[in-house]
C-alpha cells in the first residue's frame, strides 16, 4: 500500500474546500488544504458573499434614514454617510469570519499548505516549493469573474465585483453591465448611498434562470427604487478618459448605437471555473466545453482518487451548494454515503426586498408537465396581504408555489419579500421531504410573520386562500 503524506488533500479553501477539509478531519482522515490567499474562505468570505452583505446591510440603514422611511415611523434623523467606517465594518466582518476558519482548521488538525497547487500526477501536487502526496485529492478552486471581451477592468473607473466593494467614494453615475444577482446587489448598494444606477442587460429581462413572474416583478420593484434598466441591450465598447467612462451600447438584436456616460462601470456578466494553472492534464483530467470538470453523483472525476466540487463542476455557482458538496465528498472519501439533492438548492438575491426561489420555475414545470401529459397548479399570495409586511411597511412582492396537479407535490417555490432568503428554507425543507401544497397549507405558521404568506400561497394552490 502506497505511503502518502495525507489521506485527503483539498485544493482551495472556499465554502466547498474548507468545509470538505473540516469534515474529512472530523472523520479521522489526515487532511491538508491548499490555499494561496493570505486568508482562508475563498472568494465568498473575502471578496464575495460576506463583504457584499455587510455593505448591503449598512446601506439599507442609510437608505431608510435618507429616503424618509424612518421619518414615517416617527424617527427623525439626518443621516451623514461615513464611507470609510462603512468599509471598516465590512472588513471587520471578513476578518472575523476568515479568522474563524483558521481557528477551525487548528481545532480539527487540518494542515494549511500556503501557495498555489498544481498536479504532478493523480496523487501528487506541487505547492510552491514543496511536493505533497495524498490518497485522495479534491479540486475546490471555485470561480472568478468572467471578463467582457474588449473591456479592460482597471478597478478604478471600470470595476468587477471585487472593485465595486472597494470604491472610496459614491459614484455620481454607475452603469452595471449585467442584470444578474451580483450586479443587482452591488448596484443596489451604491444606489442607496446616492449613485444614479443604470443596468444594461443583454436579455429581455433581468435575473436569468429565475421564474418569469419573479423577473418581471423584480424589474418593477427596482425601477420604483430608482434603478434604470436598458434591457435587450448589449455593450459594444467601453472607453475611459481620466475618471470618466463612455459606453457604446446597441440593441441585442442589432440596431442604432448610443453612448452612455458614467464615472463607474461595474462589469458583472457571470463567473467562470478556476481551472487554469492546475495542470489537470498531469492528473489525466480535462474540462468540458464550459470549462468545468465533470463528475459522477459522488463527485468522483474520471480519474480514481481525484474528486471535484463547487463552482468547478456543473450546477449553480452558489456557496451553499459548494458547502453541501464539501460535506458529501468528504463522507464519500471516508467510505460513508454523501448525497446532495441538486434539484432542491435555493437561490437568493439579497436586495431589498430579497428575492428567492427553489425548484422549478413555472415555465419549466409547465413544459415538463405538458411533455409528460400532466398539468401543474399555481398559487400566488401578495405580500401586501400579509399582516407583518403591512405593519412593517414592506408590501412589495409575493410568494408563488407550483405543484403537480395530480400528486399535489410541490415542484417549485418563488418569493419576493424582505426576508425571502430565510423564508425559502421552509420551501426547500418541504420539497426535500416530498411535501405537497396541502402539507404547507395545513402547517400552523406563527402570527404575525412573513412566512404566513407561504401558507397562504399553498392554500391558493388549492383554491382556498383566506386573505385575498
Amino acid at each position: 500500500m502506497a505511503d502518502y503524506d495525507y489521506d485527503v488533500l483539498i485544493i482551495g479553501s472556499g465554502p466547498g474546500g474548507y468545509v470538505a477539509a473540516i469534515r474529512a478531519a472530523q472523520l479521522g482522515l489526515r487532511t491538508a488544504c491548499v490555499e494561496s490567499r493570505e486568508t482562508l474562505g475563498g472568494t465568498c468570505l473575502n471578496v464575495g458573499c460576506i463583504p457584499s452583505k455587510a455593505l448591503l446591510h449598512a446601506s439599507e440603514y442609510f437608505d431608510a434614514a435618507a429616503n424618509g422611511t424612518m421619518a414615517k415611523l416617527g424617527i427623525k434623523v439626518t443621516p451623514e454617510l461615513d464611507l470609510p467606517q462603512m468599509h471598516a465594518q465590512r472588513l471587520d466582518a471578513v476578518n472575523q469570519l476568515t479568522g474563524g476558519i483558521a481557528f477551525l482548521f487548528k481545532k480539527n488538525k487540518v494542515t494549511w499548505l500556503k501557495g498555489r497547487g498544481a498536479f504532478v500526477d493523480a496523487h501528487t501536487v506541487q505547492v510552491g516549493e514543496q511536493t505533497v502526496t495524498a490518497k485522495d485529492i479534491v479540486i475546490a478552486t471555485g470561480s472568478s469573474v468572467t471578463p467582457l471581451p474588449g473591456v479592460t477592468v482597471d478597478q478604478k473607473v471600470v470595476v468587477d465585483s471585487t472593485g465595486a466593494l472597494e470604491l472610496d467614494k459614491v459614484p455620481e453615475h454607475m452603469v452595471v453591465i449585467g442584470g444578474g444577482v451580483i450586479g443587482l446587489e452591488l448596484g443596489s448598494v451604491w444606489r442607496r448611498l446616492g449613485a444614479r444606477v443604470t443596468c444594461v442587460e443583454y436579455l429581455d429581462q433581468i435575473l436569468p434562470g429565475f421564474d418569469g413572474d419573479i423577473r418581471k416583478e423584480s424589474n418593477k420593484v427596482f425601477k420604483k427604487q430608482g434603478i434604470e434598466f436598458k434591457l435587450s441591450t448589449k455593450v459594444t465598447g467601453v472607453t475611459v478618459n481620466g475618471d470618466k467612462a463612455t459606453l457604446t451600447v446597441e440593441p441585442s438584436a442589432g440596431g442604432p448605437a448610443e453612448t452612455i456616460e458614467a464615472d463607474c462601470v461595474l462589469v458583472s456578466i457571470g463567473r467562470r471555473p478556476n481551472t487554469d494553472g492546475l495542470a489537470l492534464e498531469n492528473a489525466g483530467l480535462s474540462t468540458n466545453p464550459r470549462g468545468q470538470i465533470d463528475t459522477d453523483h459522488r463527485f468522483q472525476t474520471s480519474v480514481p482518487g481525484v474528486w471535484a466540487i463547487g463552482d468547478v463542476i456543473p450546477g449553480p455557482m452558489l456557496a451553499h451548494k459548494a458547502e453541501d458538496e464539501g460535506i458529501a465528498v468528504a463522507e464519500n472519501i471516508a467510505g460513508h454515503t454523501g448525497i446532495v439533492n441538486h434539484a432542491v438548492i435555493p437561490s437568493v438575491v439579497y436586495t431589498w426586498p430579497e428575492i428567492a426561489g427553489v425548484g422549478l420555475t413555472e415555465e419549466v414545470a409547465r413544459e415538463q408537465a405538458t411533455k409528460n401529459g400532466g398539468e401543474i397548479k399555481v398559487g400566488k399570495f401578495p405580500m401586501a396581504g400579509n399582516s407583518r409586511a403591512k405593519t412593517n411597511h414592506d408590501p412589495d412582492g409575493f410568494v408563488k408555489i407550483i405543484a403537480d396537479a395530480k400528486s399535489d407535490r410541490v415542484l417549485g417555490v418563488w418569493a419576493i419579500a424582505v426576508p425571502a432568503g430565510t423564508m425559502i428554507a421552509e420551501a426547500a425543507l418541504g420539497m426535500e421531504m416530498g411535501a405537497t401544497s396541502e402539507d404547507i397549507a395545513y402547517t400552523c405558521h406563527a402570527h404575525p410573520t412573513h412566512s404566513e404568506a407561504m401558507k397562504e400561497a399553498a392554500m391558493a394552490v388549492r383554491g382556498k386562500a383566506i386573505h385575498v
